[in-house]
């Protein structure tokens, strides 16, 4: 399955129908009267976060969603009917923007979660409701109330308890195949995830989600390499591993960029809790790794440096170990609405 995590998409509530002129016409009624009945009303545009998704690659193909109209009303005081809502899937972690990407319309944590986000059309009036006691044969009638359309945009965030930051080749890929059932991709070059990557991880009767996304680079946040767009998957994070490569050129310098790219991107991430780990620790003699460490420290601001070796198993149980202590207990999950609890919510 191809991932994607952003899609632009046009939605349309359904218009009210029409109200109804019409005239009753029996046998021993002797002046009759207006009993023309009232439009339906149109069908609302629905959002409903479903779990099992991981990806927008349906709206790829599917962009324009449109509701049903409601159906006009008839004599005999007969209602029209209502058009059917248009519920549209989405995976959990998605958001809903505004055409120019501003504001966040609606926002999908847990499955079941149910939101309107356009609200059809009322029916318009049929000519009975009209009838008054100076207008006793009335003509007029509602012609329904219009429906509601926007461009919108849908990005998602994949829902994850830590994440794993670092520069290409820092080793991020090798620890999530590691210590979860991922299969990242693996390769001596840089840039080999180009897409985020989700794994779970069981340590102490305890599971967490683990998510990979491509590699920083100094100038990300103004699109060097793949960029900073797949940052917005770690946002929801509650702690960072930040991976340096030990046999890189200069440690030191890897480790300042991607935070100065953290800081750059915002939304909070530079300040999340990180646990800092120095991988590739096989590839070194214990001399320079010791150098490395007391440089690391420094530059971090006293932070413990952990030793890690993903492709040889060293030091990994202490790794998850302190993640599962930054992670904290699991937040109570949010119970999804029921069908008759749906929340509203329109821009217009």
């Amino acid at each position: 399955m191809h991932f994607l995590d952003q899609a632009k998409i046009y939605v349309r509530s359904g218009a009210g129908g029409p109200g109804a002129v019409s005239f009753r016409r029996e046998k021993y009624i002797e002046y009759g009267g207006p009993d023309g009945g009232n439009g339906g009303k149109g069908g609302d545009i629905v959002f409903e976060a479903i779990a099992g998704l991981n990806t927008l690659i349906d709206f790829r193909y599917t962009q324009h969603f449109r509701a049903p109209r409601g159906k006009g009303g008839s004599g005999s005081n007969r209602t029209g009917a209502g058009g059917d809502d248009l519920v549209i899937k989405v995976p959990v972690g998605t958001q809903v923007l505004s055409e120019d990407k501003e504001t966040v319309l609606l926002d999908f944590t847990a499955p079941g979660q149910r939101h309107v986000l356009l609200r059809g059309g009322d029916g318009g009036r049929g000519n009975a409701s009209y009838k008054t006691s100076t207008n006793r044969a009335p003509r007029q009638h509602g012609t329904g109330w219009p429906n509601e359309e926007l461009w919108v945009w849908l990005r998602l965030k994949l829902l994850a308890d830590a994440g794993l930051v670092g520069l290409p080749n820092a080793g991020k890929s090798t620890f999530i195949n590691a210590v979860t059932n991922a299969k990242a991709k693996v390769g001596d070059y840089p840039f080999t995830t180009v897409r985020p990557q989700l794994g779970v991880v069981t340590r102490h009767e305890r599971e967490f989600v683990i998510a990979d996304i491509p590699g920083l680079i100094e100038g990300a946040a103004d699109g060097a390499g793949i960029g900073d767009r797949f940052l917005g998957h770690i946002e929801r994070c509650r702690v960072l591993l930040h991976l340096i490569d030990a046999s890189g050129e200069d440690p030191v310098e890897a480790y300042h960029i991607v935070r100065e790219e953290l800081d750059a991107y915002g939304a909070g991430l530079v300040d999340k809790p990180e646990v800092l780990a120095l991988n590739k620790i096989d590839a070194v003699d214990e001399k320079t790794i010791a150098k490395i460490v007391k440089k690391l420290a420094k530059a971090s601001g006293g932070k413990e440096v952990m030793l890690l070796s993903g492709a040889a198993g060293i030091g990994v149980d202490p790794v998850l170990d302190r993640l599962v202590d930054a992670i904290g207990p699991l937040p109570d999950v949010e119970q999804p609405k029921g069908e008759g609890e749906e929340s509203e919510w329109s821009p217009i």
